[in-house]
């Protein structure tokens, strides 16, 4: 059978002799395949390709050793010029077909220039029980040592594959990973164990910055003071290009920090990213673009579709840390940000301060609520909407309140082409589509960006 098309989610496309579409998890469009269905839908069939009669043209060897049992990297067995074009598809698909709307000619995706160790933030997850793959479980081995750092089993919540090198983000992060899983393993350290909530170490969190400084977290499930200062005293002796060693005890049932106290053991709270002179304060919690080149390429479209000239309003909805509002503010009169979470506005007011910008102002609370008539009101009728939701795409109540301002432009930027489409097919009696360009920000995945802009009609 032959594999046609890439799909949603990462998965390949395959037609059923009974007309269904099959979505396969292992192939490559133009891979002829034996495929073993797994699940069946009305409309649909689930399955993977279990022999492979004619590789693809499209197909490449992946570099990661750990490919096709880490959840991640979906797309590392195709060559990256065929990943761009099923990106770009996928945007034109969706406006498209969901969207129902005129596009102008859409600009060729912006692909990103490094294709492996872009990321400036990944979390590991420690655990006693590590997953076995296929290869361990057949062989006559036997594996005495069960710790694992590394990341979740897809669809397991509580099984970890263990990483010998991830190629997400560069170094020193495998060095480090690799260091404190072996030095906490020589040391009886235990690693946890989330199914009976027990052990020391839950994960680590390392982010790099394009200003070359280094966070490193580390997450504890108790206060187990002797041999937490061992794990962190090594981190800080062995790696000392380190800025920002921190940990937290965390003893709830998820890993999640966001309800945590974040205590700083060395160096600084923060690290600084840079992007055209602005500095952006980045603490454990801060919200940054994971991919900080392809980050800058993004909000240099973005203010270039807003067409600023110094005299505009501008909103920017969904703001985060506030890093697009202080990217266009120098090209526009005034810029004004929303968004729903407090600790990003106040990490965005503090980055405001630090590159002294004094034509921002930043605005805490739920967008349908906050973005109302008074608001309007309060801060002057916008020429300029910026708007970067999440995945979900804007709530109706918002999308409304934009018709009833009627910006001059509007400038919407999404990590969902299909939630995007559906707003725009909202706007579309009120606004054009200008113009269209894809972003890709993740390589060796099938996640995209795109940017849009609005004019009103």
């Amino acid at each position: 059978m032959l594999v046609t098309d890439a799909g949603a989610k990462g998965k390949s496309i395959a037609k059923a002799p009974d007309g269904r579409v099959i979505f396969i998890s292992n192939a490559v469009p133009g891979d002829v395949v034996d495929i073993q269905t797994m699940k069946q839908r009305k409309a649909y069939y689930e399955g993977k390709a279990i022999k492979i009669h004619e590789y693809s043209p499209k197909r490449t060897e992946p570099v990661c050793k750990h490919f096709g049992t880490c959840g991640g990297c979906k797309w590392q067995n195709m060559h990256y010029d065929y990943q761009l074009e099923y990106k770009q598809r996928e945007v034109v698909n969706n406006l498209q077909r969901l969207g129902k709307i005129d596009l102008p000619d859409i600009t060729p995706i912006s692909g990103s220039k490094d294709i492996y160790f872009y990321r400036n933030k990944m979390e590991f997850s420690f655990s006693d029980s590590k997953w076995l793959t296929l290869k361990q479980i057949q062989s006559d081995e036997i594996i005495e040592d069960r710790n694992a750092l590394g990341f979740h089993i897809p669809g397991m919540w509580d099984k970890i594959l263990d990483i010998d090198k991830c190629h997400l983000q560069r170094d020193p992060s495998n060095a480090i990973r690799n260091g404190v899983k072996e030095f906490a393993t020589k040391n009886n350290i235990p690693f946890f164990n989330a199914r009976n909530q027990e052990g020391l170490l839950r994960t680590l969190m390392i982010r790099t910055s394009s200003t070359g400084e280094l966070m490193v977290l580390v997450q504890f499930f108790e206060d187990a003071e002797a041999q937490r200062k061992l794990v962190l005293e090594y981190l800080k002796e062995t790696f000392p290009e380190i800025t920002s060693l921190l940990y937290v005890i965390n003893e709830k049932g998820n890993d999640t920090i966001y309800d945590q106290d974040i205590i700083c053991y060395a160096g600084r709270d923060h690290i600084f990213e840079e992007m055209e002179g602005l500095k952006f304060k980045i603490n454990a919690k801060s919200f940054y673009q994971t991919n900080s080149e392809q980050a800058y390429e993004l909000y240099k479209i973005t203010r270039d579709f807003a067409e600023l000239k110094g005299d505009e309003t501008v909103f920017d909805l969904y703001t985060g840390t506030g890093t697009i509002a202080q990217f266009v503010a120098k090209k526009a009169k005034k810029v004004i940000g929303v968004e729903a979470v407090p600790d990003a506005i106040i990490a965005a007011k503090e980055n405001a301060q630090l590159n002294e910008i004094e034509n921002v102002e930043f605005y805490v609370g739920d967008m349908k609520n906050v973005f109302n008539d008074a608001f309007i009101a309060q801060h002057g009728q916008p020429d300029v909407v910026i708007t970067d939701p999440p995945r979900d795409g804007m709530h109706k109540d918002v999308v409304a309140q934009l018709i009833k301002i009627k910006a001059d432009r509007i400038v919407y930027v999404s990590c969902n082409s299909a939630t995007q489409a559906r707003d725009l097919a909202l706007l579309d009696p009120y606004y054009k589509v200008e113009r269209v360009q894809p972003v890709d920000m993740f390589p060796q995945t099938h996640h995209v960006e795109n940017v849009v802009l609005l004019k009103l009609k």
